[in-house]
């Protein structure tokens, strides 16, 4: 203060304050008193406003006051079972689980992801008409419910039955057929799932006349239950008479059928113009004589999957492969030689898809024909696991020159393929999404090290594929090392690989590392085990979705 006059400081001070020069005190912006009263009632009353909790305008929505229209999205990605468990909820969640729109695919076969228990026939046929209605489009029924009273009730209720799977697997004998009459008639796939016991001829003349919609036939044989002595096998369905019922077939799907040979495969091909993927994988009967009639007749025909069949190299090269259209060739654990390879696969003109695990004839010479002729141009996936034959040097050339279009890869099983070749050749993998590697045993060689480092491994799978769906890792708890900052590279891969489905690996510590990593961030399904999981290049097949094998 100079002269008895306040500062500069100090009036501004007295001002904020709401106090003039003089020391009145003068009126705020809103027009009240700040000396007064008045003032600290309002402060209070500030206060309190700031002091209550905030409520958000959705702060009293539940899950049941959601439309059920969105409620219904969410129970679709729900299994039945759950589903079922939801319905004794309340009144609503069982009208929702209830909703025939949830039930348009459905599967009564316990053993294979469906319902705990199949209903009782009548019990099945009530919730045919009741529950499922219209809106089915897919049911899998085992032996208990294949009966002519279910076949009645699905075609009069469901006139949008598209797909059917029939069990008899299981089967020692069929029930009455006499009174079926009526059928679904709209099907586009028919499953049939056979037994060695039982003869089915009878009940496929009573079914024959209603399946001439099919496109998509499927026979699933039973080659898994092959005892180590010869037996006796028996022709349980007629594909002779089979065949002429069905003209319309695209896909054929003859999975582990232990009686099919060529005659049969000759018959196929003589009704069927409008096949385009044929599928004969683990039936050992089948030498290849009828190939060369098979792609003359067939000449829609893009998938050939012929995985452990007893086809021979001559038969193998008398087809006439340059004028076919086959894009997919599955020929793992077959007995050809490395001509009969060259030769073949250098008339072959657009090899998109290509299985030759397990072929001792597909070596350096058959890779180096592959990339001279062009054909490894067109190539989105390969398989070549435990092709021994095959060296470090020219698989690492190949990848350097083609790797950039690949998809899907699986040099599993070769056991020289150590981390010092993975971190060379997986940036090369830009656009992976399969990718299968490492040995399920420990290998004494001397060229294998004795410890891989997978630490190394899973950063440059982060770092270069940003597109992996599914990664295998098939090395054995005693080759795999990691350290300490191995959490470290699981968290990286974890948050690169967005799109990653699955992660197999060997049941170990490095196993349940990864695991309980991607666990704590809620993504539970992605980590498996060797034990129950293994991945192959079959979901690049463009017919993956038509083929089922069991």
């Amino acid at each position: 203060m100079q002269g008895g006059r306040p500062s500069q400081n100090e009036e501004r001070r007295r001002s904020s304050y709401g106090v003039q020069g003089n020391g009145a005190v003068q009126d705020g912006p809103e027009g009240f008193d700040f000396g007064s009263r008045r003032r600290s009632t309002q402060l209070q009353h500030q206060i309190m406003q700031q002091q209550k909790p905030f409520r958000s305008m959705h702060s009293n929505t539940t899950i049941d006051k959601l439309p059920d229209k969105t409620l219904l999205h969410i129970l679709g990605f729900l299994e039945h079972k759950e589903i079922c468990r939801l319905a004794q909820v309340n009144r609503k969640w069982r009208q929702l689980a209830y909703d025939n729109r949830l039930w348009s695919s459905v599967s009564l076969r316990p053993e294979y992801g469906g319902l705990v228990a199949a209903p009782p026939p009548d019990t099945a046929v009530h919730l045919i008409a009741s529950r499922f209605g219209a809106q089915l489009k897919c049911i899998e029924l085992p032996i208990e419910l294949i009966t002519a009273q279910v076949f009645h009730e699905l075609a009069n209720k469901c006139p949008n039955l598209v797909h059917l799977v029939l069990d008899f697997s299981n089967a020692m004998q069929l029930h009455d057929f006499n009174d079926l009459n009526a059928f679904p008639s709209k099907l586009r796939t028919l499953n049939i799932c056979l037994s060695d016991v039982i003869f089915m001829e009878g009940f496929m003349r009573k079914i024959y006349n209603f399946i001439n919609s099919v496109e998509c036939l499927q026979l699933i044989g039973t080659y898994e239950k092959v005892s180590e002595e010869e037996e006796e096998v028996h022709e349980t369905v007629q594909i002779t008479k089979l065949k002429s019922h069905v003209p319309n077939l695209r896909v054929i799907n003859f999975f582990g059928v232990k009686f099919l040979d060529d005659n049969h495969i000759e018959a196929i091909s003589s009704n069927c113009v409008h096949l385009e993927c044929l599928c004969i994988k683990f039936c050992t009967k089948y030498t290849g004589t009828s190939l060369k009639t098979l792609l003359q007749r067939c000449r829609k025909l893009s998938c050939l999957l012929m995985e452990q069949t007893g086809i021979k190299s001559e038969h193998f090269q008398d087809a006439e492969w340059e004028k076919s259209r086959v894009s997919e060739l599955d020929i793992t654990s077959c007995e050809i030689t490395s001509a009969a390879l060259i030769d073949v696969l250098g008339r072959i003109k657009n090899l998109k898809w290509f299985c030759a695990g397990h072929v001792d004839g597909f070596d350096n010479q058959v890779l180096d024909s592959i990339m001279q002729s062009g054909l490894a141009k067109s190539l989105v996936a390969i398989d070549l696991q435990s092709c021994d034959n095959l060296t470090e040097e020219y698989l690492f050339k190949f990848l350097e020159a083609h790797g950039n279009q690949l998809l899907g890869l699986n040099l599993a099983g070769i056991p020289w393929l150590v981390e010092t070749f993975w971190t060379q050749s997986v940036p090369f993998l830009r656009k992976i999404k399969i990718l299968i590697m490492g040995t399920g045993k420990i290998v004494t060689i001397t060229r294998v090290s004795s410890k891989i480092h997978v630490d190394q491994i899973i950063d440059c799978v982060a770092v270069n594929c940003p597109q992996i769906e599914r990664l295998e890792i098939r090395w054995d708890p005693e080759t795999l090392r990691f350290s300490d900052k191995s959490s470290k590279f699981i968290d990286t891969l974890r948050v690169k690989a967005s799109k990653l489905r699955s992660l197999t690996l060997s049941d170990g510590e490095y196993f349940e590392l990864v695991k309980s990593n991607f666990e704590r961030a809620h993504r539970r399904a992605i980590v498996r085990t060797t034990v129950n999981c293994s991945t192959t290049i079959l979901p690049l097949l463009p017919y993956f979705k038509d083929l089922r094998f069991n």
